[in-house]
């Protein structure tokens, strides 16, 4: 599927694989592989920007995945962050959509929505916020609703 379907369907927190489509090169080859890797990979959703029109400019919507954390001894040093355009030539899929009853931490960034964590339950999800001591961040719940949509609609995960 396309990064617009993505960006119309998928739910922030939803976990997406992008590909290129083309087979993984040999260890071997060490900066094939490399820009392999650039164009494929799996990351959490957890931005979608709307198209943008400024007068010396114009972007179209994207998608932001967080592909993973470096940390050491518990504290986040780099956070690996990649956004894509959903004019994108990638290949996208949904693997994977949060399950009901879990909870986004959301901080509002300009007009959008920002996914900071996607933690299990409510409690989860304050006890996380008490440690990193995000002030304007929210909470918001993955409904029964919202599941229910997605299969009404026929978004089902893959």
């Amino acid at each position: 599927m396309s990064a617009h379907i993505v960006y119309d369907n998928a739910p922030l927190g939803s976990l997406i694989r992008y590909s290129d489509g083309t087979p993984k090169p040999p260890a071997r080859f060490t900066r094939k592989r490399a820009d392999w890797q650039r164009r494929n990979g799996l990351g959490r959703l957890v931005r979608k920007a709307p198209p943008r029109d400024r007068p010396t400019y114009s972007a179209p919507a994207s998608i932001t995945l967080n592909e993973g954390n470096f940390s050491s001894s518990g504290v986040i040093l780099v956070t690996v962050m990649r956004t894509h355009s959903v004019d994108s030539e990638l290949k996208f899929e949904i693997v994977e959509r949060p399950a009901i009853g879990m909870v986004r931490v959301l901080q509002r960034i300009g007009d959008d929505d920002e996914l900071l964590h996607l933690a299990e339950s409510r409690e989860a999800a304050e006890l996380w916020l008490a440690k990193t001591g995000h002030r304007n961040a929210c909470l918001e719940d993955v409904t029964a609703d919202e599941v229910g949509a997605d299969v009404v609609e026929g978004r089902a995960a893959a």
